[in-house]
């Protein structure tokens, strides 16, 4: 860090607020994986959530992923301060010392996985923090800057809540909710390609060997498009298996022919914003096509219960 970030530090040092502590569990990217196990949860039963799943399993979720969201800021605080989006974060910035940063991601990691064993069950809370463990530090410390496959291997992680939300209802491991693990699995790469080229010259000046950086853009937005084709078979799946109804399927159809149809666009487009664009559309796809399952689940719910 240079002496004028650090004078920056040392000024905005004193400033903490909650707002701070807020963002450094990056409530965005967490209030989506809560979504997706949200889903998760209502596939794994034909009637309700009980509540005491919906409430603490939900809760236990979301404290770990704060958790290691706060970890990855910590361990990116440098590369941070170099690329232009993430220069405001609380660390960066200065507004949040690492030691209190540190002793907010461990309170919140302890009470989660407490939550989790004492009013759940013991299955949710290992597989949580083997998602907290596989993102904050299997990622974030190693694979981030050693491949260029960083995303991809590493998309477990991010990929998981899904079958969080299946285990804290049912208790056990189900196969059918690896289809929606699946999803967000193969979803992950061309969503966060399509910012990698956006965000290219930060990417390569902060020297993380993202696919764009070491392959070429070209090349990135080849794996794009394939990604993408792979995805939109992929979300048939739940159809195929007989996870979900015609609604989903017509839904999952549509988003999916969008999705190739933004990704042939970037493929053939020397405009960096329509990488931005592609980035964008892939979060709506991915709360849309959720949604879809959730509503498409309760409907079919509804329908067998007329015609038993």
């Amino acid at each position: 860090m240079s002496k004028m970030a650090g004078a920056v530090a040392a000024q905005h040092g004193s400033r903490t607020t909650w707002r701070d502590y807020y963002e450094l569990c990056k409530p965005r990217v967490v209030g989506l994986m809560l979504i997706t196990a949200f889903v998760g949860m209502n596939m794994a039963t034909t009637g309700f959530v009980p509540w005491q799943a919906l409430v603490f399993g939900t809760l236990g979720i979301a404290l770990a992923a704060g958790s290691a969201a706060a970890i990855n800021q910590l361990i990116d605080r440098r590369i941070d301060l170099i690329m232009a989006r993430t220069q405001q974060r609380p660390l960066p910035a200065g507004r949040v010392t690492p030691l209190k940063a540190w002793i907010f991601a461990a309170v919140l990691g302890v009470l989660g996985m407490l939550v989790l064993v004492t009013l759940v069950n013991t299955l949710t809370a290992i597989l949580t923090f083997c998602t907290l463990i596989g993102y904050a530090v299997i990622y974030t410390v190693f694979l981030k800057r050693a491949t260029p496959q960083n995303i991809v291997i590493g998309g477990a992680a991010g990929a998981a809540p899904p079958v969080l939300g299946w285990v804290a209802v049912t208790g056990h491991f189900d196969p059918n909710s690896l289809l929606l693990m699946l999803i967000i699995y193969v979803w992950t790469p061309p969503h966060f390609w399509a910012l990698a080229i956006h965000r290219y010259e930060e990417y390569a000046r902060a020297e993380i060997p993202m696919l764009p950086v070491t392959h070429g853009i070209e090349f990135t937005k080849l794996n794009i498009l394939l990604y993408t084709i792979l995805l939109v078979v992929t979300s048939l799946m739940l159809y195929v298996v007989s996870l979900s109804g015609p609604l989903y399927l017509l839904g999952a159809l549509v988003l999916g022919i969008w999705f190739i149809y933004r990704a042939v666009k970037l493929k053939r487009s020397n405009n960096k914003y329509d990488a931005w664009r592609m980035f964008r559309f892939s979060i709506v796809y991915l709360f849309v096509i959720f949604v879809l399952m959730l509503v498409d689940h309760y409907l079919l719910g509804l329908q067998n219960y007329l015609l038993a």
